[in-house]
């Protein structure tokens, strides 16, 4: 009997993984390198315990702890009675780039609602944030970020409305904002001080990003500074827990 495309591609992968590995990590490190090399794509469905048991010969329980790890690693997610399916990549916050530049970073195509675009002079935190007087005219952005068809995250961004004049005419929706300061406004930004907590979804982000009440969520208050030390713009983020991560490099 011919062999199919997919069984001969789990052969070539399985011989290039070392026999001298356990059982459940050769099984891990064969489903790795299938989503690495995008035969599996996020949303596809990986293989049961059962037919994992099957495949490489071994005990369900073996290719529980395979899937398990995954799991963890947040390669897979496990839904209750449907099935084990690809992850969605996860965006990592280890840099200064906007939302459009760390989808890209994923392969994937950030896209933008803007929920309220105004200039308004009550928002005293921001304001301070900015170092600027209280009732300072702001531009006040708010934008629900997605990407493969799912809300990310809700952000709402600050900024002078006296530095950037005509910037609500700008295409915020498609475009990235730093691309959009840099270019039109010639500004160079150059780091931003964070502040990250933990915080519960209220009911209106839970229904924005289509996650259940209560659900964790990070929040992040961030200013941005040009590399001449000016504040730029100041953010307040809320993003799903379940697709983003804080990577955080110490030195000693």
């Amino acid at each position: 009997m011919p062999h199919s495309k997919k069984s001969l591609a789990s052969q070539r992968l399985s011989a290039r993984i070392p026999n001298t590995l356990p059982a459940y990590q050769r099984i891990q490190s064969l489903i790795r390198k299938r989503i690495d090399s995008g035969q599996l794509q996020p949303g596809n469905c990986v293989p049961s315990e059962r037919d994992l048991a099957r495949t490489h010969r071994v005990s369900l329980m073996t290719a529980r702890h395979a899937l398990a790890f995954l799991e963890r690693e947040g390669l897979v997610e496990r839904r209750r009675g449907i099935g084990t399916f690809v992850a969605p990549p996860k965006i990592h916050f280890n840099k200064l780039m906007s939302y459009t530049e760390q989808m890209a970073a994923r392969s994937l195509t950030a896209g933008a609602k803007v929920l309220f675009a105004k200039v308004v002079n009550n928002e005293n935190e921001a304001a301070a944030r900015l170092s600027l007087p209280p009732t300072s005219n702001l531009m006040k952005l708010e934008r629900l970020r997605h990407a493969t068809g799912e809300p990310f995250a809700l952000e709402t961004s600050y900024l002078d409305a006296a530095e950037f004049p005509g910037l609500l005419d700008a295409p915020i929706a498609r475009e990235s904002l730093f691309a959009i300061l840099e270019r039109d406004y010639e500004v160079e930004l150059g780091y931003a001080d964070e502040e990250v907590d933990a915080t519960a979804a209220d009911p209106f982000i839970a229904d924005l990003l289509a996650i259940p009440r209560r659900d964790p969520l990070l929040r992040i208050r961030q200013v941005i500074y040009s590399t001449k030390g000016k504040a730029i713009m100041y953010a307040l983020g809320f993003y799903r827990s379940d697709r983003h991560n804080l990577v955080i490099r110490r030195f000693r």
